[in-house]
């Protein structure tokens, strides 16, 4: 009868502090606190730390990596390790280190989401204003872009105008509303896009004819500094370059 293997499995051995090292540093750093001569473990502890830079070398871009390489040596041994660090390098205790401050998550406040939050910058913009034709062309484009988003979300079902208008005025608490006798939304938006469209063809326009421009100066450029339109040689007298012998 075969006798039963003994494994060891390591969610039964000791948990690892810095797994970014590995188990092997972790053993190597804990057998330097066992050893009694201090030059050999101060010697010790210097090599294994070198290896810990081999190991992990995306540290070297950091400014402090060789602190940094230090302080992880000392907490995988809970402060244990009795050995001087290099000139310059303070060791510091997990908790006396300066920690990230917390990045606040931030909470939407649009009541329709279809919408995007966005559009409820834009909404407080509008309110802000004093009314005037400028602020009842910032409402019409708004509406025009929730009902654009809305048909983006919906595409299976009709999206009128009524609802549209609706939800801006519950979304800006009754203070905008379309004027009388504006376009249809869908119109609003495909002018806008057409607009755009117009705008970047123009854009691409001008561009070429500045790049056809540039390069008639430089070809009229060349051609002054070599005296001549054609290709001059010694038998052609009409050629810039052509010089009369005496």
């Amino acid at each position: 009868m075969s006798q039963p293997i003994d494994i060891e499995y390591n969610s039964a051995r000791e948990p690892i502090s810095y797994p970014e090292y590995g188990r092997s540093i972790q053993g190597l750093l804990l057998h330097a606190c066992t050893i009694e001569n201090d030059y050999h473990r101060q010697k010790t502890a210097e090599a294994i730390v070198g290896m810990m830079q081999l190991l992990n070398p995306n540290t070297r871009g950091v400014e402090d990596y060789k602190e940094r390489l230090w302080n992880h040596a000392f907490a995988i041994t809970n402060n244990k390790l009795n050995v001087t660090p290099p000139k310059g390098i303070i060791i510091r205790l997990e908790q006396e280190r300066p920690g990230p401050e917390p990045v606040p998550y931030p909470i939407p406040n649009t009541r329709f989401r279809h919408y995007g939050s966005s559009i409820q910058k834009l909404i407080e913009k509008a309110i802000s204003m004093p009314d005037g034709p400028k602020k009842e062309g910032l409402v019409e484009v708004i509406a025009s872009y929730m009902k654009l988003a809305y048909k983006t979300w919906n595409k299976e079902h009709y999206v009128s105008d009524d609802i549209v208008k609706e939800d801006l005025v519950l979304l800006s608490e009754g203070q905008l509303e379309l004027h009388e006798g504006h376009n249809s939304l869908d119109t609003l938006s495909m002018y806008a896009h057409k607009q755009g469209k117009e705008n970047k063809s123009t854009t691409t326009s001008r561009n070429k004819m500045g790049n056809k421009r540039q390069s008639g100066n430089n070809s009229g450029a060349k051609n002054k500094r070599t005296g001549g339109t054609g290709n001059s040689s010694s038998g052609n007298k009409g050629g810039g370059n052509y010089r009369r012998k005496r």
